[in-house]
């Protein structure tokens, strides 16, 4: 491991500070999916999954981008790694220590959401089995609009 420059101990805390920055967005956006599955708006869903999409693109280039600079210099892309790339940076470590809290809170909000989906997708299988299980029954009315018997019963006169 060699001493990092002073150009990339600034180049690092630029992408610590834009990496927390992009996560706190991230958690903003997986707030808003949360609001939209538990107020059932599907017609909101597919544009902040694409822009979900896009911020994870994002948040993937910054981390790819840490990893370089951090084996270029010898460093392992590893939070002790990068404490002891930042050791004489007390405000860039701060702002590491919220992007990791900012990180796990992510995974928090998308494990619930992925169970709002998993609620909203039984609650939509049960309707389509009600749906189609209806669909199998025979018509209580004919074309014409008069009430016919369903047939449930039995036939008089048969054992």
């Amino acid at each position: 491991m060699q001493t990092p420059a002073p150009a990339e101990l600034q180049r690092l805390a630029f992408l610590v500070e834009a990496e927390a920055g992009q996560l706190r967005e991230f958690l903003d956006l997986l707030e808003r999916e949360r609001s939209l599955l538990i107020s059932g708006d599907t017609d909101g869903l597919l544009p902040l999954t694409e822009e979900k999409n896009e911020r994870y693109r994002q948040l993937q280039r910054l981390h790819d981008d840490r990893a370089m600079l951090l084996a270029r210099c010898g460093f392992a892309n590893a939070d002790a790694a990068l404490r002891a790339f930042c050791g004489r940076l007390p405000k860039v470590l701060a702002r590491w220590d919220e992007a990791l809290a900012f990180a796990a809170q992510a995974r928090e909000y998308n494990a619930i959401n992925g169970q709002l989906i998993a609620e909203r997708m039984r609650h939509n299988q049960t309707a389509l089995s009600v749906l189609l299980s209806a669909a199998d029954e025979a018509p209580l009315y004919d074309a014409g609009g008069h009430s016919r018997p369903t047939g449930s019963g039995r036939i008089l006169g048969s054992a």
